[in-house]
């Protein structure tokens, strides 16, 4: 099962990204801060790091740099309500994905299967 580390500081925000990557079958460990990641991300396997950016003590962008480090396996992926920061990420975490709020809970969904997926067309080639 895929494994998904989600930082977000908004609480109804967290919960409902939650069970919709829960109900789409993938195991999320959710928390409300950069700084609350830290300790899962040095002492377990996570697939990605879904991550907000703007959230208090340490930024999403300190985060997936920080993941880059201790986890260089794990995909990451940006989620924003905050335009300006948007071209600091991908700067600072190039591969990173970058999914702008407002946006639909299938919408992320979908972005988080296109990371897993085989690629079909890749595959033919």
């Amino acid at each position: 099962m895929i494994r998904i580390l989600l930082a977000e500081d908004e609480q109804a925000m967290r919960e409902h990204l939650t069970r919709a990557l829960q109900k789409s079958n993938y195991e999320v460990v959710a928390v409300d801060r950069g700084t609350a990641a830290v300790p899962y991300l040095e002492s377990e396997k996570f697939d990605l790091l879904l991550t907000d950016i703007v959230m208090p003590e340490m930024d999403g962008i300190e985060l997936a740099q920080h993941c880059a480090k201790v986890s260089p396996d794990t995909q990451v992926m940006f989620i924003t309500g905050f335009s300006g920061v948007t071209l600091r990420a991908g700067e600072s975490v190039p591969k990173a994905k970058i999914l702008s709020k407002p946006f639909h809970l299938k919408d992320l969904v979908l972005e988080v299967q296109r990371l897993f997926e085989p690629d079909s067309i890749g595959e033919l080639n």
